[in-house]
């Protein structure tokens, strides 16, 4: 923080005047550190929507896989069938 000056310590107005200039300061650094945690903020939000738009695509596609290997199995059991079991 700033240090209180000798014409602060010997002046009232003086000290109001330079209080004031410091509070705008402070008030000037919180809107700064305001604007930044916001935009962190979005950036956060964009990154979790892409997150979860690249695991529902892999879900898709485990589901995909999935879905073609019981195909397999299941045309291979029907084949197997087919040959041995109906003949």
């Amino acid at each position: 923080m700033s240090e209180t000056t000798e014409i602060e310590k010997h002046s009232l107005e003086a000290h109001v005047e330079l209080c004031a200039e410091r509070y705008k300061m402070l008030e000037h650094k919180l809107e700064v550190v305001e604007l930044s945690v916001n935009e962190v903020k979005e950036n956060l939000d964009g990154i979790g929507v892409k997150i979860d738009s690249i695991s529902n695509k892999r879900n898709d596609q485990i589901i995909g896989w999935g879905m073609a290997i019981i195909g397999a199995l299941a045309a291979t059991v029907a084949w197997l069938l087919q040959q041995y079991v109906l003949k």
